[in-house]
């Protein structure tokens, strides 16, 4: 009966799901990364990765430093990296960053922001078109990734109910040669059957976890009690992060929860439960409250 009763757990049925995702991806192309923006939904997406590969992820991790995230997400960051021994490269958009065309700077709109840090900088890291950085592990830093080469599949952690662009997404979801998504060519999936066979410079975004609500994903962290980044608590200040952006445009939200038990109490029946969770991301109400146009262009 227990035996029944645990084949039958929503949060195992998903898990499941989700690492079968992850085989056929690692099964099925050859050049794979996995993006982690260092919130919540990537790093259950990492921790189901190596759950997948028996404690090992086999395949490096991608983050675009947009250079204006908040200081404890680097921080998680690197020390995430230290201690599961990950494969870690970074990306950045070094020319707007050093002319300062940014947000935050003045020069440019959230959105053109997001397309320049974000976007671009994403395309041209899984391209090496331009210089990234990987962890050196016998060095204790980042170093010039000397031996770039481009990535045809790429893991991302998006969720369909997070955004409405999102819920348009398939679990491998094409793009072209530009990194560009046109959402109805997508492939029809039915009955758990996948098209993982696409014509030559497509790029494939894999979702392994785009079945998961915001509450499954938090019952996740607490049963499996995967270290998150101390945003998303309350320090004291009666605040805390829903969603981890940019410190510019990501702002936090009134709440007392101190524990993932806590937070998943909040979104059960309390003050969260019916209140969107990118309430708090700014570029979103630039973009008309969602975020397809510069999904469109490769957004993450």
């Amino acid at each position: 009966m227990a035996e029944e009763t645990k084949l039958n757990d929503p949060l195992d049925k998903l898990e499941a799901q989700s690492i079968f995702i992850l085989r056929e991806a690692y099964h099925h192309f050859k050049s794979l990364g996995m993006l982690w923006s260092i919130g919540k939904d990537s790093t259950v997406m990492l921790y189901l990765a190596r759950k997948a590969f028996l404690g090992h992820v086999p395949f490096p991790l991608i983050h675009i430093d947009t250079q204006f995230k908040i200081p404890e997400m680097i921080e998680y960051r690197d020390q995430m990296v230290r201690d599961w021994k990950l494969q870690m490269i970074v990306g950045k958009d070094q020319v707007s960053l050093d002319n300062k065309e940014t947000f935050p700077d003045g020069k440019i709109s959230r959105l053109d922001c997001c397309q320049r840090l974000k976007s671009s900088a994403l395309k041209n890291t899984l391209a090496a078109d331009t210089d990234r950085y990987i962890f050196d592990h016998s060095l204790d830093k980042y170093v010039i990734d000397k031996n770039a080469s481009s990535f045809t599949g790429v893991i991302a952690g998006i969720r369909a109910d997070e955004e409405g662009s999102r819920s348009k997404e398939r679990y491998f979801s094409p793009r072209n040669e530009k990194n560009q998504w046109k959402v109805g060519s997508q492939p029809p999936e039915f009955w758990s059957q996948y098209k993982t066979e696409f014509a030559p410079d497509t790029h494939v975004r894999i979702h392994p976890i785009l079945d998961w609500t915001e509450l499954n994903v938090w019952e996740y962290i607490q049963r499996e009690k995967i270290p998150m980044v101390s945003l998303y608590f309350d320090q004291g200040a009666g605040t805390r992060y829903r969603s981890l952006g940019c410190y510019p445009c990501t702002n936090p939200v009134e709440s007392t929860s101190t524990t993932p038990a806590e937070i998943v109490q909040e979104l059960k029946a309390g003050k969260f439960s019916q209140i969107a969770e990118r309430s708090g991301r700014a570029q979103d109400k630039e973009d008309g409250g969602g975020l397809e146009a510069l999904r469109r262009d490769g957004y993450m």
